[in-house]
């Protein structure tokens, strides 16, 4: 079926949402309770994705897999563990995939971006390796704030402190983007062959 571009605040609901869910339900009851939530939150966000868009993300399918994984362990094995492990096993695997992917001249990052931006493939190089940084210092800050942190403000963390960090990451690349974007980078091109033509 055709996908159709998703509106910024459904995008952003879809996103939040399910954080949202998870912190609330953790306040009202406790963090297996709102494990509890917020998987059915993360698959209930992306089902309302195929209906409005007919598309879900790559990130949010792979992101809804893992919180369905560590979920139920989280909830079987009555340990909590897991559910503050699980943003550190995400982070962790889209650096390694964004990564490993420039080790074989892959820059996987055009999957997320790729209605978004029109890149020159050094462009995409160093985006790709920009997010693979950010991604694993998150998995690296997530590690510091639940091994240091109490429950709550892990979880005050996860709802509030992710999501604008993200988002200050990525607009922090808009002058990478506009700089690298294709037809920019084009017409530079062309102008400076222009002016050697013109010099010779």
């Amino acid at each position: 079926m055709d996908k159709t571009t998703p509106h910024p605040l459904f995008k952003l609901s879809t996103e939040l949402g399910p954080l949202l869910v998870f912190f609330v339900a953790n306040a009202k009851f406790n963090l297996f309770v709102a494990t509890g939530a917020f998987m059915v939150a993360i698959v209930a966000a992306m089902i309302a994705s195929y209906v409005v868009v007919r598309h879900i993300p790559v990130m949010a399918v792979v992101t809804g897999a893992i919180v369905i994984v560590f979920g139920t362990l989280t909830l079987l094995l009555h340990d909590e563990t897991f559910i503050k492990v699980k943003p550190t096993i995400i982070y962790g695997l889209f650096a390694a995939i964004l990564g490993g992917g420039l080790l074989f001249g892959r820059s996987f990052i055009a999957i997320m971006f790729d209605q978004m931006f029109n890149l020159t493939p050094q462009g995409w190089r160093i985006l790709t390796m920009r997010w693979a940084l950010f991604f694993m210092g998150m998995a690296i800050l997530n590690e510091i704030v639940w091994r240091t942190q109490s429950t709550d403000f892990w979880v005050a963390f996860k709802a509030f402190g992710v999501i604008p960090l993200t988002m200050a990451f990525a607009i922090s690349q808009m002058p990478l983007t506009k700089r690298y974007h294709l037809e920019r980078a084009s017409l530079e091109t062309s102008e400076a062959e222009a002016g050697d033509v013109s010099q010779g």
